[in-house]
Formats: C-alpha cells, structure tokens, sequence
C-alpha cells in the first residue's frame, strides 16, 4: 500500500511524559486491566458452568463479558506497556489492526446491549411469548448478527483510513490508534472521509440508541398495570442494564458522533467505554443479581 511505504510506525503520544505520572498511571492502569480479566472471566465461567443461569438474559450476559475482555485487551495491554517505555511506537500494520479491532468489538457490544433490551421487553412487555420468541436458536442468531453488523462496520472505516495517504508527523495524539487521531494525521483532505465515519458510526450509534430507549419507555408504561413487586423485579432486571448503557453510549455517542477536534479530550472520554465500563459491568451485574451471586457462591465452594 502506498501509505505503508511512506509511514512504517506511529508514536502514541498518550497521556503525560511525566515520568512520575507514568508510573502512577501504569499501576492504576494495570489493576484495572486484572479486574476487567477477573471479573469478566468469572461471570462467563459463572454462567457457563450453571445450570440455573440458562435463560436469555444470562446467554447474552455471558457474550458480553466474553466482548468486554476482548474490547478492552485491543488497547489496555499496550498502553499499560506503553507507560514503561520511552519510545511508544507501534507499526503501521499493528495501528491498523488496533483500530479494526476497536471498532469491532466496541461495535459488537453496542449490538449486544442493544439485544439485551429487546429481551427485556419481551420477558415483561410479551411474557407469554417469551419462550417461543427468545429460543435458543434466535438467541443465536442474534449473537451472531451483532458480530457480523460489527464486522461489516469495522471493515468500512479501517479501509476509508488505510486508502488515506500518510507521509509525516507519525505522532497520534492518544493512546490508541482510532479513526478520528489518523485523519488528523493524513496527508490529504479528509472533509468527505470524515463524514462517511461520522455518519457510519453515527447511525449505528444513534439507531441502537433510540431502539433502547424506545424499548425502556414502552417497559416504563407496561408497568404501570403490574402489580408493585411485579414492577419491583421488573425494574431489578432492568436497573443493571440501564446504568450499562448509559456508561457505555455516553461517551461513545460523544466520541464517534461528532467530528473531533480535541483529541485531548476524546483519549480522556475514551477511557470510560474501553476500560471504566468493562470493568464496571462485572460488578453491576452481579452485585444487583442474586442469581448470579447464589451461581457464584455455588461454584466458589465447589471448587474449594
């Protein structure tokens, strides 16, 4: 490729060149990263080795957590090696790959999340066709459409950023490679590639979003005919998934649905969607979930 032959690597500038603040961020940096593995792997051992936790909601949970160990192991490694070393380089071929694999599984999680509503608007809205709707096989297939609608979405933007010529500064102003640091980057106009990427993101971005809420407001109404526990447990099962979502569409939305012109401040909102909320979601999930506490208790004393 031509922009191969003229940049060969990048330099990720990051979060400070302090030396001081590097090693605070280092340390920090890399316990997050052992809670995400931790807490992630935990509940898809959970939910796996369970056989109380077969439902939908708990199928879905567990690709989830499965999404959120692979989204956050794309950037977090690296920049958690990066605070160590003084160069902070990464070759173009491994920039290119880092933003494919951002975009996949950033997106895949936003489909699944947006999966999970929908399953939750059955199991209160629709009860008495939960089971023939939310099949084992239709959860499948559901699984698999968020990968494949991921892929397709991931491809388009890393071939509008590799057809774009790069011939110097080599310096990405974050601490991953992304869309919005390499178009600032290259050397051409990229007024029309901009917004192809702002619009590719933003349509998902936007769609998933409005099927969420869309799918809350109609929960919302449902219970008001219900009675009190009914709308306690309802809301429950809802309550984890909501906060979820809006830890994890917040600051995507502003990220990805706009074109960017601080890149300073994107790297700092981009830490709530690549390691905050991975590691966040493992302790919402189960410390709002008895099942999944009781699933956890069991299989803790049955290893012991």
């Amino acid at each position: 490729m031509e922009n191969a032959s003229t940049v060969k690597e990048f330099i990720l500038l990051g979060f400070s060149e302090n030396q001081g603040a590097q090693k605070i961020f280092f340390v920090t940096f890399l316990f997050f990263y052992m809670i995400i593995l931790a807490g992630n792997l935990l509940i898809v051992i959970t939910v796996i080795s369970s056989q109380r936790l077969n439902s939908p909601m708990y199928f879905f949970l567990c690709y989830l957590s499965f999404v959120d160990i692979c989204y956050s192991s794309v950037t977090a490694p690296k920049m958690i090696a990066d605070f160590l070393v003084e160069n902070k380089t990464i070759s173009f071929a491994g920039c290119i790959a880092q933003l494919f694999g951002v975009h996949f599984f950033g997106c895949t999680e936003i489909f699944i999340l947006t999966v999970m509503a929908y399953d939750r608007y059955v199991a209160i809205c629709r009860p008495l066709h939960y089971t023939t709707l939310m099949t084992r096989r239709a959860c499948g297939r559901m699984v698999i459409g968020s990968w494949v609608g991921a892929f397709l979405h991931s491809i388009v933007q890393t071939l509008l950023t590799t057809q774009l010529p790069f011939c110097g500064p080599k310096k990405i102003d974050h601490y991953f490679c992304d869309v919005h640091p390499l178009l600032q980057l290259a050397c051409t106009n990229t007024y029309t590639v901009g917004i192809v990427v702002v619009a590719n993101s933003g349509m998902i971005t936007l769609s998933c979003f409005i099927i969420l809420v869309a799918s809350y407001v109609v929960i919302l109404v449902s219970l008001k005919s219900q009675t009190s526990e009914g709308r306690y447990k309802a809301l429950s099962t809802c309550g984890s998934h909501i906060i979820v979502v809006i830890l994890f569409f917040g600051p995507c939305t502003f990220i990805y649905i706009r074109p960017s012109s601080n890149l300073s401040e994107d790297k700092s909102v981009a830490v709530f969607y690549t390691v905050i909320t991975p590691m966040l979601n493992p302790l919402i999930y189960t410390l709002r979930n008895r099942e999944v506490k009781s699933a956890m208790r069991k299989l803790w004393s049955r290893k012991v």
